[in-house]
Protein backbone atom coordinates (compact mmCIF):
# COMPACT_ATOMS: atom_id res chain seq x y z
CA UNK A 1 0.00 0.00 0.00
CA UNK A 2 1.37 3.26 -0.93
CA UNK A 3 1.50 5.98 2.01
CA UNK A 4 0.40 9.18 1.47
CA UNK A 5 3.27 11.67 2.01
CA UNK A 6 3.19 15.78 2.29
CA UNK A 7 4.80 17.59 -0.22
CA UNK A 8 8.43 18.91 1.13
CA UNK A 9 8.25 21.98 2.82
CA UNK A 10 9.69 25.38 0.48
CA UNK A 11 9.17 27.34 3.91
CA UNK A 12 9.93 25.36 7.18
CA UNK A 13 10.74 27.08 10.66
CA UNK A 14 11.46 24.74 13.20
CA UNK A 15 12.23 25.67 16.93
CA UNK A 16 11.25 29.54 16.42
CA UNK A 17 11.55 32.14 19.25
CA UNK A 18 10.89 35.60 18.64
CA UNK A 19 9.95 38.71 21.10
CA UNK A 20 10.76 42.40 21.43
CA UNK A 21 12.87 43.75 24.08
CA UNK A 22 12.32 41.66 26.92
CA UNK A 23 8.88 40.17 25.77
CA UNK A 24 8.60 36.92 23.80
CA UNK A 25 6.14 36.61 21.40
CA UNK A 26 6.82 32.84 19.63
CA UNK A 27 7.97 30.46 21.61
CA UNK A 28 9.36 26.93 19.75
CA UNK A 29 7.17 27.55 16.58
CA UNK A 30 7.59 25.45 14.18
CA UNK A 31 5.56 25.28 10.51
CA UNK A 32 5.95 23.79 7.25
CA UNK A 33 4.19 25.87 4.36
CA UNK A 34 4.50 23.22 1.10
CA UNK A 35 5.34 24.75 -2.59
CA UNK A 36 2.53 25.40 -4.84
CA UNK A 37 0.36 25.14 -1.48
CA UNK A 38 -1.79 28.34 0.20
CA UNK A 39 -1.18 28.06 3.90
CA UNK A 40 -2.81 30.01 6.64
CA UNK A 41 -1.88 30.78 10.03
CA UNK A 42 -5.03 31.94 12.28
CA UNK A 43 -5.77 33.18 16.12
CA UNK A 44 -6.69 36.04 17.81
CA UNK A 45 -5.05 40.05 17.78
CA UNK A 46 -2.03 39.69 19.65
CA UNK A 47 -1.36 36.17 19.76
CA UNK A 48 2.32 36.42 17.41
CA UNK A 49 0.88 36.14 13.75
CA UNK A 50 2.05 39.46 12.27
CA UNK A 51 5.46 38.64 14.57
CA UNK A 52 5.75 35.44 12.83
CA UNK A 53 5.76 37.14 9.13
CA UNK A 54 8.40 40.12 9.99
CA UNK A 55 10.71 37.22 11.74
CA UNK A 56 10.61 35.27 8.04
CA UNK A 57 10.74 38.72 6.20
CA UNK A 58 13.53 39.09 8.53
CA UNK A 59 12.46 42.33 9.98
CA UNK A 60 13.10 40.66 14.01
CA UNK A 61 16.08 38.44 14.58
CA UNK A 62 14.86 35.12 15.67
CA UNK A 63 15.95 34.07 19.46
CA UNK A 64 16.22 30.86 19.33
CA UNK A 65 15.26 28.75 16.17
CA UNK A 66 15.84 28.03 12.34
CA UNK A 67 13.84 29.18 9.20
CA UNK A 68 14.67 27.21 5.89
CA UNK A 69 13.83 28.57 2.66
CA UNK A 70 14.15 25.29 0.52
CA UNK A 71 17.58 23.86 0.92
CA UNK A 72 18.88 27.34 1.92
CA UNK A 73 19.28 28.38 5.76
CA UNK A 74 18.00 31.90 5.69
CA UNK A 75 17.81 33.05 9.58
CA UNK A 76 19.96 35.58 9.57
CA UNK A 77 19.56 36.80 6.16
CA UNK A 78 19.13 40.42 5.55
CA UNK A 79 15.24 41.56 4.20
CA UNK A 80 16.63 42.50 0.60
CA UNK A 81 18.37 39.25 0.09
CA UNK A 82 14.63 37.85 1.26
CA UNK A 83 13.31 39.90 -1.55
CA UNK A 84 15.67 39.13 -4.01
CA UNK A 85 15.42 35.47 -3.16
CA UNK A 86 11.62 35.66 -4.14
CA UNK A 87 9.43 36.91 -0.91
CA UNK A 88 6.54 39.16 -1.56
CA UNK A 89 4.58 41.02 1.33
CA UNK A 90 1.74 42.57 2.02
CA UNK A 91 1.97 43.84 5.29
CA UNK A 92 -1.38 44.95 7.58
CA UNK A 93 -2.74 48.09 6.46
CA UNK A 94 -1.61 47.82 3.45
CA UNK A 95 1.64 50.50 3.45
CA UNK A 96 1.00 51.67 0.13
CA UNK A 97 3.28 54.64 -0.76
CA UNK A 98 0.27 57.02 -0.43
CA UNK A 99 1.84 60.05 -2.34
CA UNK A 100 2.80 58.30 -5.33
CA UNK A 101 0.24 57.48 -8.49
CA UNK A 102 -1.08 53.68 -8.78
CA UNK A 103 1.42 53.53 -11.83
CA UNK A 104 4.67 54.85 -9.63
CA UNK A 105 3.80 51.94 -6.47
CA UNK A 106 3.99 49.47 -9.40
CA UNK A 107 7.22 50.35 -10.72
CA UNK A 108 8.36 50.84 -6.75
CA UNK A 109 7.83 47.43 -6.70
CA UNK A 110 10.35 46.57 -8.74
CA UNK A 111 12.85 49.01 -7.76
CA UNK A 112 14.80 46.50 -6.32
CA UNK A 113 15.58 44.89 -9.17
CA UNK A 114 18.53 45.61 -11.39
CA UNK A 115 17.43 46.21 -15.11
CA UNK A 116 14.64 47.96 -17.01
CA UNK A 117 13.70 44.78 -19.32
CA UNK A 118 10.49 43.40 -18.49
CA UNK A 119 9.05 45.92 -16.89
CA UNK A 120 6.43 47.40 -18.69
CA UNK A 121 4.80 43.69 -19.20
CA UNK A 122 5.40 43.37 -15.43
CA UNK A 123 2.82 46.10 -14.84
CA UNK A 124 0.43 45.52 -17.86
CA UNK A 125 0.07 41.64 -16.20
CA UNK A 126 -0.54 43.42 -12.82
CA UNK A 127 -3.53 46.22 -14.98
CA UNK A 128 -4.83 42.65 -16.26
CA UNK A 129 -5.14 41.07 -12.78
CA UNK A 130 -6.42 44.10 -11.30
CA UNK A 131 -8.77 45.49 -14.28
CA UNK A 132 -9.81 48.45 -11.66
CA UNK A 133 -6.30 50.03 -11.07
CA UNK A 134 -6.00 50.07 -14.76
CA UNK A 135 -8.91 52.65 -14.76
CA UNK A 136 -6.72 54.77 -11.99
CA UNK A 137 -3.08 54.65 -13.43
CA UNK A 138 -2.48 58.43 -12.62
CA UNK A 139 -4.04 58.86 -9.64
CA UNK A 140 -2.75 59.44 -6.50
CA UNK A 141 -2.56 56.41 -4.35
CA UNK A 142 -3.78 57.57 -1.19
CA UNK A 143 -7.03 58.74 -2.84
CA UNK A 144 -8.31 55.25 -3.32
CA UNK A 145 -10.60 53.31 -1.45
CA UNK A 146 -9.80 50.90 1.31
CA UNK A 147 -10.32 48.09 -1.21
CA UNK A 148 -8.67 49.67 -4.20
CA UNK A 149 -5.55 50.29 -1.93
CA UNK A 150 -5.71 46.40 -0.48
CA UNK A 151 -5.24 45.90 -3.91
CA UNK A 152 -2.97 48.06 -5.08
CA UNK A 153 -0.66 46.70 -2.22
CA UNK A 154 -1.31 43.35 -3.87
CA UNK A 155 -0.19 43.91 -7.30
CA UNK A 156 2.89 45.65 -6.05
CA UNK A 157 4.13 42.52 -4.50
CA UNK A 158 3.01 40.31 -7.23
CA UNK A 159 4.62 43.10 -10.05
CA UNK A 160 7.80 41.00 -9.30
CA UNK A 161 6.26 37.37 -9.76
CA UNK A 162 7.36 35.95 -6.20
CA UNK A 163 7.91 32.70 -5.72
CA UNK A 164 6.56 33.04 -2.20
CA UNK A 165 4.14 35.32 -1.02
CA UNK A 166 3.36 36.43 2.82
CA UNK A 167 0.12 38.46 3.48
CA UNK A 168 -1.33 39.60 6.48
CA UNK A 169 -5.10 39.80 7.28
CA UNK A 170 -5.53 40.99 3.40
CA UNK A 171 -9.61 41.07 3.86
CA UNK A 172 -9.63 43.61 7.05
CA UNK A 173 -11.58 46.53 6.26
CA UNK A 174 -12.53 45.75 2.90
CA UNK A 175 -15.68 45.45 1.21
CA UNK A 176 -17.63 41.92 0.43
CA UNK A 177 -17.17 42.45 -3.41
CA UNK A 178 -12.99 43.27 -2.99
CA UNK A 179 -13.05 39.97 -0.67
CA UNK A 180 -14.12 38.01 -3.34
CA UNK A 181 -12.35 39.05 -5.82
CA UNK A 182 -9.14 38.01 -3.54
CA UNK A 183 -9.96 34.82 -3.01
CA UNK A 184 -10.43 34.26 -7.03
CA UNK A 185 -7.24 35.90 -7.10
CA UNK A 186 -5.72 33.41 -4.77
CA UNK A 187 -7.07 30.46 -6.16
CA UNK A 188 -6.16 31.35 -9.54
CA UNK A 189 -2.65 31.99 -8.29
CA UNK A 190 -2.86 28.73 -6.74
CA UNK A 191 -3.67 27.13 -9.74
CA UNK A 192 -1.11 28.65 -12.12
CA UNK A 193 1.61 27.00 -9.30
CA UNK A 194 4.08 29.59 -9.48
CA UNK A 195 3.21 31.29 -5.91
CA UNK A 196 3.21 29.38 -2.44
CA UNK A 197 1.32 31.29 -0.38
CA UNK A 198 1.51 32.28 3.30
CA UNK A 199 -1.81 33.54 4.70
CA UNK A 200 -2.36 35.45 7.97
CA UNK A 201 -6.16 35.54 8.23
CA UNK A 202 -9.10 36.13 10.84
CA UNK A 203 -11.82 35.74 8.68
CA UNK A 204 -12.62 32.14 9.07
CA UNK A 205 -14.67 31.28 5.77
CA UNK A 206 -12.05 33.41 3.80
CA UNK A 207 -9.46 31.47 5.11
CA UNK A 208 -10.85 27.83 5.13
CA UNK A 209 -12.40 28.76 1.45
CA UNK A 210 -8.66 28.95 0.65
CA UNK A 211 -6.29 27.34 2.47
CA UNK A 212 -5.32 23.33 1.54
CA UNK A 213 -3.82 23.88 5.32
CA UNK A 214 -3.75 25.58 8.61
CA UNK A 215 -2.20 26.63 11.83
CA UNK A 216 -3.73 28.20 15.04
CA UNK A 217 -1.89 30.14 17.36
CA UNK A 218 -2.41 30.89 21.01
CA UNK A 219 -0.20 32.71 23.14
CA UNK A 220 2.84 32.99 20.89
CA UNK A 221 2.35 29.49 20.11
CA UNK A 222 0.57 26.42 17.71
CA UNK A 223 -2.07 25.11 18.97
CA UNK A 224 -3.97 23.20 16.28
CA UNK A 225 -3.11 22.51 13.12
CA UNK A 226 -4.51 20.29 10.29
CA UNK A 227 -5.43 20.15 6.50
CA UNK A 228 -8.39 23.00 5.68
CA UNK A 229 -11.28 20.29 5.36
CA UNK A 230 -10.48 17.94 8.42
CA UNK A 231 -10.24 20.64 10.81
CA UNK A 232 -13.29 20.70 13.63
CA UNK A 233 -14.54 24.33 12.08
CA UNK A 234 -16.57 25.16 15.61
CA UNK A 235 -13.19 24.60 17.46
CA UNK A 236 -10.89 26.63 15.40
CA UNK A 237 -13.89 29.44 15.57
CA UNK A 238 -13.37 29.24 19.57
CA UNK A 239 -9.80 30.08 19.06
CA UNK A 240 -10.07 33.16 16.64
CA UNK A 241 -13.19 34.77 17.90
CA UNK A 242 -12.51 37.90 19.64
Amino acid sequence: MTMFRQPEPFLAIKGLSVGYGQSLVLTDVALDVPQGQVVCLMGRNGVGKTTMLKAIMGLLNPRAGEIRFGPSDMTRWAPHKRAKAGFGYVPQGRHIFPYLTVHENLLMGLEAFAGKQGRAESVERMYALFPALKTYTKKVAGTLSGGQQQQLALARALVRQPSLLLLDEPTEGIQPSIVQEIEELLHRLREQNETTILLVEQFLDFALGIADYCYVMEKGAIVLEGAARDLDHNLVREYVAV
